[in-house]
């Protein structure tokens, strides 16, 4: 898998929020098609919902209609993408072997999901769909399931679609009308508001990866003594997976699970 050049241009001169926020936007363009073919709702980006310790909880789109509320993530990346459904973080992995780590957005959307719940009341239905950009390949996720959807952006339409023409009609369009209003709310937050949003994700991340490198520096094979180096599967059925596996490879075998 290889970068064209209009990839290769947006990762050097453009940083990743900004590749964040185009992705939601081409998001929000597939919802058009879905407006346009009668599958009517409204469209709302970048919605911060508060939590219960007066922080936020930013969705990055929601489509909301009368069969109730799409909830997105978008992940504008490129490459190959492995992850399971329970893992605390997934690996995109680059052509050039390169690899990094995003949160889970299984569980990210199902946080966002939860805040949403608590501030709309259980009355709407809320469906999940995780959307990755057309320019990765999804090598090892989960199976989409009723609950979530796991998707490539151009699947967008076909992925509403199905939901809508299964789902029976939960909102009326006064109530729809109502719902988007009083999220829209949420969308106009102040700079500070943003900020400190920004801030708390940087330092959970920041505490998450400090652990992270803490428990590697300690862990200590039981059976060899040497140190467990954190390493990826290349081949068979756990390609994509990672593992922490004895510095004494290919002497010791001995392998732990990552967490």
């Amino acid at each position: 898998m290889t970068k064209g050049l209009f990839d290769l241009l947006l990762d050097s001169i453009f940083d990743e929020e900004w590749k964040g926020r185009r992705g939601e936007k081409l998001t929000a363009r597939e919802l058009k098609l879905v407006n346009f073919f009668g599958r009517d709702g409204r469209t709302l980006r970048n919605v911060y919902v508060p939590t219960s310790d007066g922080k936020t909880s930013e969705i990055d789109l929601l489509y909301i209609t009368r069969k109730g509320i799409f909830v997105f993530e978008s992940k504008n990346y490129s490459g190959w993408v492995f992850g399971d459904e329970r893992g605390k973080y997934w690996t995109v992995m680059l052509p050039n072997r390169e690899k990094n780590k995003l949160f889970n957005p299984i569980i990210q959307n199902n946080t966002h999901i939860k805040w949403l719940r608590a501030y709309i009341g259980d009355n709407v239905p809320l469906f999940s769909i995780i959307v990755f950009s057309e320019r990765c390949e999804l090598k090892k996720v989960p199976e989409n399931t009723s609950t979530v959807k796991i998707i490539k952006r151009d699947r967008t339409y076909a992925t509403v679609r199905d939901i809508w023409d299964e789902s029976v009609d939960a909102l009326s369009e006064e109530e729809v009308e109502n719902v988007y209003l009083k999220l829209k709310e949420l969308t106009n937050v102040d700079a500070a508001t943003k900020a400190a949003h920004i801030e708390n994700i940087r330092r959970k991340t920041t505490i998450s990866k400090s652990i992270r490198e803490e428990d590697t520096d300690t862990m200590i094979c039981p059976q060899y003594g040497g140190k467990l180096i954190l390493r990826t599967a290349k081949k068979g059925n756990y390609t994509g997976n990672q593992f922490y596996g004895c510095s004494n490879f290919p002497r010791c075998r001995y392998i732990k699970n990552q967490e």
